[in-house]
């Protein structure tokens, strides 16, 4: 490659973006407790964010998981991770499913 005056080019190495821990906000507490099971429709809804590489950057997609029937019953998509992200993809869980009060939604 020297002689014939050929670089490589190394990609941008991948960071890896983790939660912070260090702030001074409230923690709600867990009440699942690790029991990913329910009896009922429409009374604890799990979500994640997991992230899609595409010709044009990262595209974030949050979903949001009926425990009980274990369907996807909301989603969003953005190309920046923020909280209006999840928060899009809650409210159409909410307006799709319309659970009663009381709904656990944990992430």
């Amino acid at each position: 490659m020297k002689k014939l005056g050929l670089n490589s080019r190394n990609k941008r190495r991948f960071r890896v973006l983790t939660t912070n821990s260090n702030h001074n906000y409230a923690i709600s507490p867990n009440r699942l407790q690790q029991d990913f099971y329910e009896t009922t429709t429409n009374q604890v809804y799990v979500g994640d964010i997991t992230y899609i590489p595409t010709n044009e950057g990262w595209l974030y997609l949050a979903t949001v998981i009926d425990l009980y029937s274990r369907r996807v019953v909301g989603w969003s998509m953005d190309e920046h991770m923020t909280t209006t992200l999840v928060n899009d993809a809650l409210f159409m869980a909410i307006k799709t499913r319309n659970p009663n009060r009381g709904l656990i939604w944990h992430t």
